[in-house]
């Protein structure tokens, strides 16, 4: 998609279609009512027979609008003005775009709602961004026969009440470009079946990225290197299938030399089935995306790439599969971490946090400033917080509220939960050092947390639980690019060059 920003006589604006905001009750933004004023008061007209109610999403087309350079006027509701805010213009205005790309519509302009002394237009724009790269993202490389729009929409222009306005929406459409590329990534290797998207396939994909880039080394660790570190934990997971294990290490490198860099830690398990501890076959094949939190990392690692943020992050993804097999973890079976300490497997479906613990020390190499792991980890979290907010839990106060504000301000939310010691004496086991699972069903979330918190006592540590937003299940079932909207946010605000 390409973006552009211009501040412009709306009636003059030669496009195939202008989008123009409507409230309810007949009320216009500053350039949807100084546009209508231009062409006549058609607008007016059309919204006195009440066919048109504004209602948010709604669209009303006109064409070949009198005294306007546009081809069509796409109207679009923005609901009621009181309660009006930038998640309700995004998601007014995907409804919109996708109407558009379906109906052959290369390119558009759209109207922004706010008023010239306003300073919200960088989140306008940058929410418009994500509205545009989600209404044409499509997933079809596995069909056979695949067939998208004839003329796709691949241009959008957002028209700024004033000029002071244009530089803040040039930055929102770079920033927001890029996390469209990051998220694009993230989903289209969460939406590959696991036959696919193997292992093997997402260190070739890291790889490639780094190709890419001039400040992004991407290494690739093999089962034999990881027996040697004494991953013992990780390796665990992956005796039962035939597709070999994989730590890979992306290293971006934008900052100045010697800044301790941000890790980001992403589950890579590119199918679940539970191992021993079978899964149940009912949605069994959405556990390809139990790879999200690795995907998220490379999607927020290109994004990084393509911005040339100025911080220093590195990337490490285990990556897995877990099924059941003659060799594959049993119940009851204990292994020894890289950190050396033991793990009791007392249900071999809670696999995520063993190749994390792994990851999550080999980490402690960088000397990082702060640590993210991100994991499609319990279905607890899915149970607490549904599939609004990724469930958070940190070491740190200060890091875990950056990136609550970080997800408030995109609209890719968090909700934080306790990491309170007291949890933690549900991980005993009386044979090991540890249990990997908690005893009783109470805190899932909470206890695989705890487990992990035992892997970071030596730095900064936030768990982003992503198993209820990573993907959409039912029928519109697909991966969301959840988080990487929040991690980009959360580096740009660490860049200091967002607004």
């Amino acid at each position: 998609m390409n973006y552009s920003c211009k501040t412009e006589p709306s009636a003059s604006i030669k496009t195939a279609c202008l989008i123009v905001g409507v409230f309810q009750h007949n009320r216009l933004p500053p350039l949807t009512g100084q546009f209508d004023e231009a062409i006549g008061g058609q607008i007016k007209r059309v919204l006195q027979r009440k066919d048109f109610t504004a209602e948010a999403g709604q669209t009303q087309l006109l064409y070949d609008p009198e005294g306007c350079a546009a081809s069509r006027v796409m109207l679009l509701g923005l609901g009621d003005e009181k309660s009006f805010n930038v998640r309700q213009f995004g998601n007014a205005l995907v409804t919109g775009l996708q109407q558009l790309n379906g109906a052959h519509v290369g390119e558009c302009a759209v109207l922004l709602p706010n008023k010239a002394e306003d300073s919200d237009t960088y989140r306008l724009v940058r929410e418009a961004v994500q509205a545009a790269e989600t209404a044409v993202y499509r997933f079809d490389r596995c069909k056979s026969d695949s067939k998208p729009p004839k003329k796709p929409l691949k241009k959008v222009t957002f028209v700024v009440a004033a000029r002071s306005q244009v530089k803040a929406a040039e930055r929102a459409c770079m920033h927001g470009n890029a996390i469209g590329i990051g998220t694009r990534l993230a989903k289209d290797l969460a939406n590959l079946p696991g036959n696919l998207c193997t292992p093997t396939y997402l260190a070739e994909q890291a790889q490639a990225l780094a190709r890419g880039s001039r400040k992004l080394k991407v290494t690739v660790l093999s089962e034999a290197q990881m027996q040697k570190l004494g991953m013992g934990s990780l390796l665990s997971v992956s005796r039962g299938s035939r597709q070999p294990a994989k730590l890979i290490v992306l290293e971006y490198k934008g900052g100045k030399p010697g800044s301790k860099p941000i890790a980001l830690v992403g589950k890579g398990l590119t199918f679940d089935a539970g191992g021993i501890s079978i899964k149940p076959a009912a949605n069994m094949d959405e556990m390809k995306y139990d790879m999200c939190g690795g995907a998220s990392v490379l999607g927020t690692i290109a994004a990084c790439a393509e911005l040339e943020l100025p911080l220093n992050v590195i990337g490490v993804v285990p990556s897995s599969e877990n099924l059941p097999d003659g060799d594959a973890n049993k119940p009851g079976d204990i292994v020894t971490s890289m950190s050396g300490q033991t793990i009791e497997i007392l249900n071999t479906d809670a696999e995520g946090r063993l190749i994390l613990c792994d990851a999550l020390t080999y980490t402690e190499r960088f000397e990082p400033a702060a640590v993210i792991d991100i994991a499609t980890l319990t279905g607890a979290c899915i149970v607490a917080l549904g599939d609004q907010a990724s469930g958070l839990l940190a070491n740190d106060d200060s890091l875990a509220g950056e990136l609550l504000e970080s997800g408030t301000a995109c609209g890719d939310r968090a909700w934080q939960l306790p990491l309170w010691d007291e949890y933690q004496r549900q991980l005993d086991s009386n044979f090991a050092d540890i249990a990997n699972i908690g005893g009783g069903r109470g805190g899932g979330t909470i206890t695989a947390a705890c487990f992990l918190s035992r892997f970071t006592k030596k730095f900064k540590w936030a768990h982003l639980d992503i198993a209820g937003t990573a993907w959409l299940t039912g029928a519109k079932k697909g991966a969301t690019g959840r988080p990487v909207p929040l991690l980009t946010e959360f580096l740009l605000r660490r860049a200091k060059v967002t607004m």
